[in-house]
């Protein structure tokens, strides 16, 4: 027997109000699964591992950035001396030493040579020129490295010299090959001391194209 009340219960055998209630627990249920699933999914940690990833990435891009500096002036070093070798026996002939003669339109001097060798435009700075602060800068016998220079520019033009550094000869660095245009014989390589005794006029240059 249907009781009297019958007629106001819901689908599920329950009155409008209560129906209501549940469908709202319902739906607060959903709403703080979804909210958990959000709180879960941007855990805190992955926050901190991007974050030191990009730590990473901004200290190793200094390092990257002198790495590629180092071979690129490593490359400018090795340069210089292809460049240097092109007037020596090494490619069959010597080129004559002359301060007023040019071969390829540079002096056939000391600087010349070096300005040939450094890539400047020509005929080059002579020796003097050689030493401004537009060419070059000073720096210690002990910091040579290949493509450096070692010159004397005081004097006259027939005391004032410069030679291409290209390595120690020994372990010592009581001497150094080095590649040079020098007076009466032309282009020359051979081990050199200039610079390395006490009271010398030479002194160590870097060119600033390196």
């Amino acid at each position: 027997m249907k009781g009297k009340h019958s007629k106001n219960r819901g689908p599920l055998g329950l009155n409008p109000s209560a129906t209501g209630a549940l469908v709202g627990l319902a739906f607060i249920g959903v709403a703080a699964t979804t909210a958990q699933a959000s709180v879960l999914s941007s855990d805190p940690g992955d926050g901190k591992k991007a974050a030191a990833v990009t730590t990473l990435h901004a200290k190793q891009e200094p390092a990257k950035k002198e790495s590629a500096k180092k071979a690129g002036q490593d490359s400018g070093r090795s340069d210089v001396i292809t460049r240097a070798k092109t007037w020596h026996p090494h490619t069959g002939q010597r080129v004559s030493y002359s301060q007023t003669d040019s071969h390829n339109g540079y002096r056939t001097d000391c600087s010349g040579y070096v300005s040939m060798a450094l890539d400047l435009p020509k005929p080059g700075p002579n020796t003097v020129g050689l030493t401004s602060s537009e060419y070059t800068e000073r720096i210690k016998m002990s910091e040579l490295k290949k493509g450096d220079l070692v010159m004397d520019a005081e004097g006259t033009n027939t005391t004032r010299h410069v030679v291409i550094f290209e390595k120690w000869a020994d372990g010592d660095h009581s001497s150094y090959w080095a590649y040079e245009q020098r007076g009466h014989y032309g282009t020359d390589h051979r081990t050199r001391d200039y610079g390395l005794s006490s009271g010398s006029e030479y002194k160590a240059y870097r060119p600033k194209n390196l």
